[in-house]
């Protein structure tokens, strides 16, 4: 029962020291690496808050360890990716600013979700897991893609971090007790073939992340125009 009642902090802890080698690996010129470290960090943050709730075992403490650890592995990790791989070749001032805009947007974003309620079955803002996903996986795609469209990605996921839109957050889902079981060996699978296909499967999963991050900006966005013809029919009577 003890290991129970511990296994979402470990689950934590693996996202946290995911973050910390990827990080090495972006100095390391691997940058691929780095970004299937962070996607799989994604699967263990999304892991550890569901068994903790289906196990009826959550707390503060490990509320805290999550946000320390998200800000490293989906904040400064893939910062420090995209610097590391575009934002060298701008001026530096631009770049040192647009690639600390992001990690302080995350902070604020999850300083936000750790005392605010938001919405029920919606997070407020674009989730930093999500953000930094989309960021790190795009930094693949870098000779593809032009500078000044990185820079305005970079920027616009750090927005929508901060911002009010509003995004599903799938959280009503508990998983059955018996697939808590099955979780640890659930990871070391996709870790495999995560090992076996680091660059091929970390682009793959650049598209639902970048669709997600653009659905709460097209749900907002059909918000505003119905509350703007809201106040257009108002005034027309």
């Amino acid at each position: 029962m003890n290991v129970l009642r511990t296994l979402p902090n470990w689950f934590t802890i693996g996202n946290l020291a995911l973050g910390v080698v990827a990080i090495m690996m972006v100095f390391n010129d691997r940058t691929d690496v780095a970004a299937m470290l962070v996607l799989i960090a994604m699967l263990l943050d999304g892991l550890d808050g569901r068994v903790a709730r289906a196990l009826n075992v959550t707390s503060e403490f490990g509320k805290q360890l999550d946000s320390l650890s998200d800000m490293i592995s989906f904040g400064v990790a893939p910062a420090l990716m995209m610097y590391v791989v575009v934002f060298q070749d701008v001026p530096v001032a631009l770049g040192w600013f647009v690639t600390s805009v992001f990690p302080i947007c995350g902070a604020l974003r999850l300083a936000r979700f750790n005392v605010h309620a938001g919405v029920p079955g919606f997070f407020i803002g674009l989730p930093i897991p999500v953000a930094g996903g989309a960021l790190c996986t795009m930094a693949l795609f870098a000779s593809h893609i032009p500078t000044w469209v990185m820079i305005g990605a970079s920027l616009l996921l750090s927005l929508l971090m901060v911002s009010s839109v509003q995004y599903p957050s799938f959280k009503k889902w508990k998983p059955p007790r018996a697939l808590i079981w099955i979780s640890p060996f659930a990871v070391i699978g996709v870790t495999s073939i995560a090992i076996l296909y680091p660059g091929g499967l970390s682009k793959v999963l650049f598209v639902p992340l970048l669709l997600y991050a653009l659905f709460g900006l097209r749900k907002n966005t059909e918000f505003m125009q119905r509350l703007a013809r809201r106040r257009s029919d108002k005034r027309g009577e």
